[in-house]
């Protein structure tokens, strides 16, 4: 296999990524590890091999793998407890050692929350084909076993961390929320550091329901901790994260591309503009998601621009009511609206 070298792709802004389910890693087979260790492997720089240990011991576990076809699976099982950032390097890509070190001072400063797997793809090329890269270095993250696409090429350290701020919650979303390292207590929290406090428990219903896939269930969950209590800003939240992720099950590559076509031939038919927005804010196009809506209500009257603005507040807790892009978009809210 040919992989161009590296070259200066921007890195995805930071957003709300999702969860896809395009790349099949479960065909990457462990493979039978040999019968007695050779010579150490080495990775970027000369750095030394990492042997993943079992999933289950998160205490003493190294944040820094060489990732091999013979624990490749680990990391994928190890993904349901923590995300797993995997960055593919390769020699010849003069940009990899720089970017497999940043990542991993970054992946270490927070906590155990984050293992970062480092993975020549001239050792194992099938990582590459399984996750379509197109050049290296390439970070891509693995949540629950799904992958999540992060950046190709060059990325400096506040974008890689906006990047893993949003790779977290995509993973709490998940019900992924554990922590290791070596200096992780048995529990999953840092030694000396108290425990998290539990979730409410229509909260942790919700998260047991979003684990198991079940996001009617976990929409159910939030709804009722809304009725018990209309303040709760967390549920309130969570709530627009799973009815957005219940929304994108319908969609397939080829449906999506199909609801493009009718959006752009059909600028008024609102299930069509909602659709696309959804695909938008899941894709990190926050601006065009969120732009797309406000265009729609600017355009059009009576309950379709009501609906569509419901949708939109619910995207702005999707997304983050602080964030930037949120706050300019209510700017062209208001606009259109008054």
């Amino acid at each position: 296999m040919t992989t161009p070298a590296s070259r200066p792709v921007p890195p995805v802004a930071a957003s709300p990524l999702n969860l896809r389910g395009a790349v099949d890693l479960s065909a990457l087979k462990q493979r039978p590890a040999p019968a007695a260790p050779g010579p150490a492997a080495t990775g970027p720089a000369g750095s030394a091999a990492a042997p993943a240990a079992d999933a289950g011991a998160e205490q003493g576990r190294p944040l820094r793998v060489d990732v091999t076809e013979g624990n490749f699976q680990e990391l994928v099982q190890l993904s349901a407890q923590v995300p797993v950032v995997i960055a593919l390097w390769a020699s010849y890509s003069p940009g990899s050692d720089q970017l497999v070190d940043v990542l991993e001072r970054i992946v270490e400063s927070y906590d155990g929350r984050l293992v970062l797997g480092a993975a020549d793809i001239d050792v194992f090329p099938e990582l590459a084909q399984a996750f379509q890269v197109q050049a290296v270095p390439t970070a891509v993250a693995v949540v629950k076993g799904q992958p999540v696409p992060l950046f190709q090429g060059g990325a400096d350290e506040q974008q890689v961390r906006s990047l893993f701020d949003e790779l977290l919650k995509v993973a709490a979303a998940n019900g992924v929320t554990g922590q290791i390292g070596a200096g992780a207590a048995g529990n999953g929290n840092p030694a000396g550091e108290p425990e998290a406090p539990p979730l409410p428990p229509l909260h942790q219903e919700a998260f047991d329901a979003i684990e198991a896939g079940d996001y009617a269930a976990a929409a159910a969950a939030y709804r009722q901790a809304l009725t018990e209590m209309p303040t709760d800003a967390e549920a309130k939240a969570g709530l627009a994260q799973v009815e957005l992720m219940e929304r994108l099950q319908s969609f397939s590559g080829p449906e999506a591309d199909d609801l493009r076509r009718l959006a752009a031939d059909e600028p008024d038919n609102l299930d069509a503009q909602l659709g696309v927005a959804d695909l938008d804010i899941a894709g990190g196009h926050i601006e065009d998601g969120l732009g797309r809506i406000v265009t729609f209500i600017g355009r059009n009257f009576g309950p379709e621009r009501e609906t569509a603005r419901v949708r939109l507040l619910e995207l702005f807790d999707v997304v983050g009511t602080g964030d930037e892009r949120v706050a300019k978009a209510r700017q062209g809210l208001a606009r259109v609206l008054f």
